[in-house]
């Protein structure tokens, strides 16, 4: 049921404006603006369910955010893997989560720690994921979907679609939520971009940039 569930929150969420709006795996164009930044979802438990890269990565947080840091339930792990997500990556936190892989019918879900500081592991992914149709999208959250997964979407953005570093931060910056940033937003997002750069390794085709990424 919980796996209906999540697809549900998932169309739902494409609804706003994704051009793949009946399928998660679909690569006719990447989301709209106004999918980008929609606020609602109604997957049980998580919140800000967005996507970023047409059937290729999405992101998300937790509704009240994860005071425990146990991360995705075995449950929701499950939902996801049904729903067709090939891999989860819990950004920053997660001290008490229980990883690894989720097999389910449709496949298998592997979940796995992040840091936003040190993004090559998450690209590394998402390209694999962009390389192969056959492969579901992964999913990259954080306590509260809006810090660390806004920036390592937002570097996948500058990797994969090549977006300026500028117009990078600033979707960052739209889809903060207003939530406040420990020294201050300018320069938290700053100090994850400084060491940032593209990996020449993880290019793109133009066709597989037009079929993922927004305009």
């Amino acid at each position: 049921m919980l796996g209906w569930v999540i697809m549900a929150g998932l169309l739902a969420a494409a609804s706003a404006g994704a051009s793949a709006a009946s399928d998660l795996r679909a690569r006719d164009g990447g989301p709209s603006q106004a999918a980008m930044v929609a606020r609602g979802s109604s997957v049980e438990g998580l919140a800000l369910l967005r996507p970023v890269l047409s059937g290729v990565l999405w992101r998300a947080g937790f509704k009240g955010g994860d005071k425990e840091r146990d991360g995705l339930s075995a449950a929701q792990r499950g939902a996801l893997c049904e729903a067709g997500f090939s891999a989860a990556r819990y950004a920053d936190f997660g001290k008490n989560t229980a990883y690894g892989e989720t097999t389910c019918g449709t496949g298998a879900l592997d979940y796995e720690p992040a840091r936003s500081s040190k993004p090559a592991e998450v690209l590394r992914a998402v390209h694999a994921v962009a390389k192969d149709p056959s492969k579901g999208p992964v999913l990259v959250h954080c306590m509260w979907g809006v810090h660390s997964s806004g920036a390592l979407s937002a570097m996948a953005l500058v990797q994969f679609c090549g977006w300026s570093e500028a117009r990078a931060k600033a979707y960052w910056n739209d889809t903060r939520e207003g939530a406040p940033c420990s020294g201050g937003c300018d320069a938290w997002i700053d100090a994850k971009f400084a060491a940032f750069r593209p990996d020449p390794a993880l290019a793109l085709s133009a066709a597989e940039r037009e079929a993922i990424c927004p305009d």
